[in-house]
């Protein structure tokens, strides 16, 4: 079941990978006065390339949901990384990039790490923390997400319009994306854990809050890009989506570190080449390449 769940966050991955790169171009010919309003989605669900993108990512999420069903989140999590291999290897074989030694370092940090905690796995467990610790947990959650916005209308407080250069504000876009994925990583574990013991009222209910973090962490991201190159997005993006789960994992699922290999040090250092290697790959120039050449013709 572990080596299914496995496989089934690599699907993921890979379509939401896919659909970053595929996203990045076109949310960049939208004009940046538009960024952090929902008037840049309704561009952007103008334009068809753009759709067949999210699409492709919103296809990726049925997978992760099957995964959560078959592994702990501190798996599926990590192994969420793997597909930016195959951003890599479509810069190498189709634009002829050449990668270099920190390619090969990401590669194998990932592979290496993600066999790692295929290892070291606890045990999935459909337990939680009550009520009041999740809502304290996702409250916290929430202030990152919300950050970006109030900080723009703080710097532009009547009309929220105009191009925004600040550092502080793009940089707070890109971590908005991360925790509001996180968001839906954790949302969707527990409709996971609520579908497993037949409570489908509060199933549909964390199906919502998915899929309402998901929409927010889509128009930060897509804000982010407009302003950043996506090697400069990605890398921060795909840490907090990784770490944020990961570490919340044993505070509100359960999921027992201390019975694993080493009392738990293996699996934490198995997540932190993971890690490792998702910054790097990430930040690459190969894969820089793919995204950036996303739909140009």
């Amino acid at each position: 079941m572990l080596a299914l769940g496995i496989v089934a966050a690599i699907g993921a991955s890979v379509l939401y990978n896919t659909s970053i790169a595929l996203q990045a171009l076109q949310v960049r010919r939208v004009p940046e006065e538009h960024g952090l309003r929902l008037s840049l989605i309704g561009r952007l669900v103008r334009n068809r390339r753009w759709l067949g993108a999210t699409a492709l990512g919103l296809l990726g999420w049925p997978l992760e949901i099957v995964a959560l069903l078959l592994a702990p989140l501190t798996v599926v999590q990590p192994c969420l990384a793997a597909g930016l291999i195959l951003l890599l290897w479509l810069g190498v074989t189709r634009l002829d990039e050449s990668p270099g030694a920190r390619e090969g370092v990401a590669v194998a940090a990932i592979v290496v790490g993600v066999a790692g905690i295929a290892w070291a796995a606890p045990e999935r467990t459909t337990e939680h923390a009550g009520a009041v610790g999740v809502a304290l947990v996702l409250v916290l959650v929430a202030i990152p997400i919300a950050a970006p916005y109030a900080l723009r209308y703080r710097i532009y407080p009547r009309s929220g319009t105009g191009k925004v250069d600040s550092g502080a504000l793009s940089a707070a876009m890109v971590v908005a994306a991360g925790f509001g994925y996180a968001w839906t990583a954790i949302a969707s574990k527990l409709l996971t854990d609520e579908l497993a013991t037949g409570a489908l009222l509060v199933a549909v209910v964390w199906l919502a809050s998915a899929a309402a973090s998901e929409g927010l962490a889509l128009l930060s991201e897509m804000s982010a890009l407009q302003r950043r190159p996506a090697t400069r997005v990605a890398p921060t993006m795909f840490a907090v989506q990784i770490v944020v789960p990961v570490l919340l994992a044993p505070l509100i699922f359960g999921e027992k570190w201390g019975d694993t290999p080493l009392g738990g040090a293996a699996l934490l250092a198995a997540i932190a080449v993971v890690l490792g290697g998702t910054v790097l790959l990430a930040g690459s120039k190969a894969v820089g390449a793919v995204i950036e050449s996303a739909n140009r013709e």
